[in-house]
């Protein structure tokens, strides 16, 4: 085309253009909103009226200007136009309110016109809520005639009204509801074990504890508790907080609350979990092939999420059982902030029931505080001991795509002991002390349908405070374990498409941590401080196939670690998740993972800390204590059809960098200090049958794993946490509101080491003396055998409070089990076999409420 022609053309078009927008710009100046004060002023001048109002009842109100020739046309359609009235006063003069109506409504579905009691009602930019009734109808007050009204109902697509249609009559008016049908993501298992337990296409489990079923021997969905049902997962020492996944130890699990890594988990020195299950929203479970957004934790991930959604309504639940109370709740403050809480405590310092003497019994043997020496009838022994915790979270939703939280977390333990000798007078005061508290909170941001960034933060600590004072010998004992952990963390998230998504971040990390001891009489003091920083980058792809049969992600972090005193260290570690579907019932799964941790927990003398809570964290310096790294890999298989599901998962995990101090050695190794490495192989059987009501499960668990330390004598032998054969078979049933659930834990006895036997079992060239020990771990306990049962009993206060009871009995059989054995020299030089053992037949009792 010429280019004189083309002007030609652009210059005809602009001219278009330019005499169009003359065009909208006269029509719109023609047809211009006013402020309604200005249309009411200019009425009163044409016909000569006035009118009386509220200025905040017409401030905001815009409408378009139009001419009458009556005034009752003008009138007429400034009622139709606003949400107001005018009442005629007299000939000249007028009043204006807002336009107020009493409605009501009778809600039903659409298919089978059943009645919708519960559905949330709704007046859109108002503070007017309610919910329909056992006949699913509702009634408001002075709803304004202009507003309208969301009507919401779980399975059911939201309906909006008009105010003005509901106008209460003589009848209310009916509203159907449709049904909502969607297609929901898919999941390998929906039940798992029971309902609220999911397993994920990473294989991550999934614990929702608003869904949660029943578990033997579990009246309430402990977090901790919960997860110990899973193969592969167990307790040795029988508590809920320490927690030993695929060989490893308690410490080397990352323990997350809201994002924030967790330095204590539990009550009662480990038998009771410390965080509030009811405000618990979400928990996942990962044993492997986990995020490359995650550090620490060489042994797996539990993840721990509260509610995250703002509610208009109130709710919250308070509950008893034989140990402790609490209670929780949400607040809305307005439309767009609510404030969570939640708070227990414990009842044991005034009330002794059956569940806490058996607790006492199981946590203090072998112990200062009970068992640690002989029975005197000159000694009165008292003890005051309590624990609580309580924890709370801000919901602010800044806008559709901004959201605000902040959370804190508050955990103490208190142990006072007395012991008080009448003939001498002689009198020791001991206290110990655990507490953690962590604050932290997150940005989410949504830029766009395919661009997400997150800003997390957090502060969390810990504290382990012991004292202990002798007043004949004035010796004075003081003991502090002090962790301080700051962190922030930077992460976005881009999606290409449907099938692929791009997750990028930068992760900042320092830790400081103090050991104090002091003793007066012999004089001895100690003081240990170190801090060290983590600068991490990671990225990942994650990646779904078009016919959904391929899931695959794959990532990479990258460490830079930095002890202020010893080292600086570049860790790079790479990360694999992939599942494909072999056909519409079997899927193979395969994870691994790099992985590193910096903190370590060693365990102390059997006096310290009164000889209860032994446990210390330490810091890595690549001297005493090095990094630990791990590289894990695993294989699975499963199958899910006709209400059936099969698992089964090979893994081999590999540990370095561990000390005989982190280990718990309890024989002339403990003291060394030497540097080892383990590795742990088996698999994890699963077979769960599942149906409405119905749930029947037998897991198997087979993991051989072994010590490697080049400097003891042999230089391989068994971990301590060598549990060969586990297995578990349990049922539960649900039956209308009863829930029922009946569980059998089977498991092989754990190593320990014996005294040499004959000769001479006791080294007396030396000072002290000491014993002469067998090869490490050489021997075994018995086998471990536990029944529990549970029962939970689900029904209505009123129309707006539910409640529920339950009851459960721990180690129904009563059975003697095993849990530790080692060995002593007395004041005579003789040896002294202690053993630690299980919980006898323990009951507990709960009663609930919810709002």
């Amino acid at each position: 085309m010429p280019k004189t022609q083309s002007s030609i053309i652009t210059i005809f078009l602009i001219a278009i253009l330019f005499f169009s927008s003359l065009s909208s710009i006269g029509q719109e100046n023609k047809t211009a909103r006013v402020s309604l004060r200005a249309y009411l002023n200019q009425i009163e001048e044409t016909f000569s009226v006035k009118f009386s109002f509220a200025d905040n009842s017409i401030n905001s109100i815009l409408i378009l200007s139009q001419e009458f020739n009556e005034l009752e046309a003008a009138i007429h359609y400034i009622e139709t136009e606003t949400p107001l009235d005018l009442k005629k006063i007299d000939a000249r003069y007028y009043t204006i309110s807002k336009s107020m109506l009493s409605i009501c409504a009778k809600v039903l579905d659409n298919f089978e016109q059943n009645t919708l009691h519960n559905a949330s009602i709704k007046v859109l930019e108002q503070n007017l809520t309610t919910i329909t009734d056992d006949t699913g109808s509702f009634y408001l007050n002075n709803v304004p005639r202009k507003s309208t009204i969301e009507i919401r109902h779980i399975g059911f697509k939201p309906l909006f009204v008009k105010a003005e249609e509901l106008q209460d009559g003589k009848t209310c008016k009916t509203l159907l509801m449709a049904q909502n049908i969607q297609q929901l993501e898919e999941v390998i298992i929906y039940k798992f074990l029971t309902t609220g337990l999911e397993k994920q296409d990473d294989a991550s489990i999934v614990l929702n504890t608003d869904d949660f079923g029943i578990l033997p021997g579990l009246i309430e969905p402990d977090v901790l508790q919960t997860v110990q049902a899973l193969p592969g997962i167990k307790s040795i020492d029988e508590t809920v907080s320490d927690i030993n996944v695929r060989g490893g130890t308690n410490d080397q699990n990352l323990i997350l609350w809201e994002g924030i890594k967790m330095y204590q988990s539990g009550h009662f020195f480990g038998l009771i979990s410390a965080f509030n299950p009811y405000l618990t929203d979400k928990v996942t479970l990962i044993k492997n092939g986990s995020s490359a957004a995650f550090g620490d934790g060489v042994s797996s991930i539990l993840d721990m999420r509260t509610k995250n959604t703002i509610t208009n309504n109130l709710y919250g639940g308070a509950g008893i059982n034989l140990l402790s109370g609490d209670v929780y709740g949400q607040i809305p403050l307005k439309e767009n902030l609510a404030f969570q809480f939640s708070g227990r405590r414990s009842i044991t310092d005034f009330l002794n029931t059956p569940t806490y003497n058996q607790f006492y019994d199981r946590a203090f043997q072998d112990t200062e505080i009970k068992g640690n020496e002989p029975e005197q009838e000159n000694l009165a022994r008292s003890e005051d001991f309590y624990f609580y915790d309580f924890t709370g979270k801000l919901l602010y939703d800044i806008s559709e795509k901004h959201k605000a939280r902040v959370s804190f977390i508050a955990i103490n333990n208190l142990l006072a002991y007395t012991a008080l000798n009448t003939d001498t007078a002689e009198k020791t005061n001991s206290k110990l002390m655990q507490t953690n508290f962590s604050i932290g909170g997150y940005l989410e941001s949504t830029w766009n349908a395919n661009f997400s960034t997150q800003i997390n933060a957090y502060y969390t600590s810990y504290h382990l405070d012991s004292e202990n004072f002798t007043t004949e010998n004035k010796q004075q004992l003081l003991q502090n374990n002090e962790v301080l952990e700051t962190a922030i963390q930077l992460t976005s998230n881009y999606h290409f498409s449907e099938q692929l998504a791009w997750k990028n971040g930068y992760e900042f990390k320092e830790v400081g941590i103090i050991n104090f001891t002091n003793v007066t009489q012999p004089p001895f003091r100690s003081n240990i401080k170190g801090v060290l920083r983590t600068h991490a980058l990671f990225s990942e792809l994650t990646y779904t196939s078009k016919n959904e049969k391929l899931w695959v992600r794959a990532g990479i972090r990258a460490n830079y670690i930095k002890n202020l005193a010893t080292f600086e260290k570049l860790i790079l570690e790479p990360r694999l998740n992939l599942n494909y579907r072999l056909t519409r019932d079997f899927k193979v799964e395969l994870q691994g993972e790099f992985k590193n941790q910096t903190t370590n927990q060693v365990i102390d003398l059997k006096q310290n800390f009164l000889g209860i809570e032994k446990r210390r964290w330490v810091l890595a310096n690549e001297e005493e204590l090095p990094i630990t790294r791990s590289k894990q890999v695993s294989l699975g298989l499963n199958y899910d059809k006709n209400k059936i599901y099969i698992g089964l998962e090979g893994f081999y995990k590999y540990v370095n960098g561990i000390s005989t101090t982190t280990q718990g050695f309890q024989n002339e190794d403990q003291f060394n200090g030497e540097i080892g490495e383990y590795a742990a192989r088996g698999f994890e059987f699963l077979i769960n049958q599942k149906t409405k009501n119905l749930s029947n499960w037998l897991t198997y668990t087979y993991n051989k794993n072994d010590y490697t330390f080049d400097l003891l004598s042999p230089t391989t032998f068994p971990n301590n946490l060598d549990i060969r054969h586990t297995i578990t078979f349990a049922s539960t049933y649900t039956y209308q509101n009863l829930k029922l659930g009946l569980g059998l834990n089977y498991r092989t006895g754990r190593p320990y080491t014996k005294p040499q036997e004959g000769g001479n079992p006791i080294n007396t060239f030396v000072f002290p003396s000491t014993i002469n020990y067998e090869d490490a771990n050489n021997s075994r306990l018995p086998e471990y055998l536990r029944v529990d049962a549970s029962a939970i009993y689900d029904f209505k206060v009123s129309q707006n409070i539910k409640a529920s009871v339950g009851a459960s009995l721990l180690n129904v059989l009563d059975h003697n089990n095993i849990l530790n054995r080692y060995y002593r020299l007395n004041d005579q030089e003789e040896i002294e076999t202690i053993e630690s053992v299980s919980l006898g037949i323990t009951p507990n009792f709960s009663f609930r409420m919810f709002f």
